[in-house]
């Protein structure tokens, strides 16, 4: 995942509301939308090649979404997968700050982790020193440099994705800031240790190339009855669409009315 704008309870009707762009190479297996085979309670696509994910939300009301930190290094040996962070999350049923305390930092390549609750939204990465904190409510726009970081596309996109809050529910206004292919002056780019023409190319929001570019697109909407609801179109090779997958978790309050009196 390498592009994420939030709105964090900004609204009472949608406390959360999200849309991301994941980019990975082509040739890396993935699994589109769905209720996770192994864990049905949690929707979200899959990465095959690790078993990990990298957008995805729980039944209970939890939420988790990582991204690459690019800062030119060499890749850790032996490094564990980044996706696992949202796999260990939500099977391990702990709050964001109970799993964020155990996380072994200096085992994974560079990380940004968003994970949530009803009651709070955390962010983390092991490339800052900044403690983790609840978020405040607001709008914020993540990539792969530290929360709100302004690069270009951070800035491009969080602005459009302020002005779709207004059309809500329509997705489509999402999906559009999202299919930006326009790549960023070359005065602005930030550097991150990589070739020009590799930080050219990833400056897009939406991103392509033969190999690598946005594998997916996804709105996530955190209702106010506690229930989520995710919309994922995909896409194939220089960005060809592949499809559309919906999934939606149950309202908490219908799940506790369904509970059995111990």
């Amino acid at each position: 995942m390498c592009l994420i704008l939030f709105a964090w309870q900004t609204r009472a009707d949608y406390p959360l509301i999200l849309a991301a762009n994941r980019d990975e190479f082509y040739c890396r297996p993935t699994l589109p939308l769905a209720p996770w085979q192994d864990a049905p309670d949690i929707i979200g696509g899959r990465d095959l090649a690790a078993g990990g994910g990298w957008l995805a939300c729980h039944a209970d009301g939890r939420f988790a979404a990582v991204t690459n930190v690019r800062q030119g290094l060499q890749p850790l040996a032996n490094a564990k997968s980044r996706g696992q962070l949202i796999t260990n999350y939500f099977k391990n049923n702990q709050q964001p700050h109970e799993f964020i305390e155990k996380i072994e930092h200096e085992s994974y390549d560079g990380f940004n982790l968003l994970l949530g609750s009803r009651q709070a939204l955390y962010y983390t990465s092991n490339r800052n020193n900044v403690p983790p904190e609840p978020l405040r409510p607001g709008i914020y726009g993540l990539s792969n440099h530290r929360l709100d970081t302004p690069w270009p596309k951070v800035v491009t996109a969080k602005q459009a994705f302020t002005a779709a809050l207004d059309t809500l529910p329509t997705p489509e206004p999402f999906f559009q800031l999202l299919a930006n292919r326009s790549s960023a002056p070359d005065q602005d780019l930030p550097q991150t240790g990589i070739p020009l023409a590799v930080e050219r190319m990833l400056s897009a929001i939406f991103i392509t190339s033969p190999d690598y570019g946005t594998r997916a697109s996804t709105l996530l909407l955190a209702h106010r009855d506690g229930h989520f609801s995710m919309v994922e179109r995909s896409f194939g090779t220089n960005g060809e669409a592949l499809g559309d997958a919906v999934a939606t978790t149950a309202p908490l309050m219908s799940q506790r009315r369904n509970q059995k009196p111990a």
